[in-house]
């Protein structure tokens, strides 16, 4: 049985989609971390068939609206001394700047490295995003290509 102590002050990422822990992990940059993180992978789950887990013990500043278009199912829950104080739901943002690249070789974005890549929401219910300049369509949340996201 694995065993994970509970956090004192910090967060717990929960309801990621099996799989895409480890991408969120590195993102966070919580391998550097000078205190407690702890990725727990493919734990069963009663409304996912699996999911992944992210526990912080250390409360960090997390951009929210990255979180909501890798998976708006997520759940981040705030811990003070040992218990949640507040649930936030993620939700697909209207706007996300720099979290993915451009996958159209006639983009601008692919030649001026110095343009932002801005992708806006078009389509709420198929998850659909539309490039600024070239008008290519991303699916976002758990659908999409998880090696898309968090382009570097």
């Amino acid at each position: 049985m694995l065993n994970v102590d509970t956090i004192k002050n910090g967060l717990v990422i929960d309801h990621i989609c099996a799989g895409s822990g480890p991408k969120i992990f590195h993102w966070l940059g919580l391998e550097k971390a000078k205190f407690t993180a702890a990725l727990v992978m493919n734990v069963p789950s009663k409304t996912m068939e699996r999911k992944d887990i992210i526990k912080v013990d250390n409360i960090i500043n997390i951009d929210f609206s990255v979180l909501g278009f890798i998976d708006p199912n997520i759940t981040v829950n705030v811990i003070k001394d040992e218990k949640i104080v507040k649930k936030i739901k993620m939700e697909l943002p209207s706007c996300v700047e720099n979290v993915r690249k451009c996958k159209n070789p006639r983009c601008i974005t692919a030649t001026e490295h110095y343009v932002s890549q801005r992708f806006f929401l078009v389509d709420k219910e198929k998850s659909l995003y539309r490039c600024e300049y070239c008008d290519a369509l991303y699916k976002a949340g758990a659908q999409a290509e998880v090696e898309d996201l968090f382009e570097e």
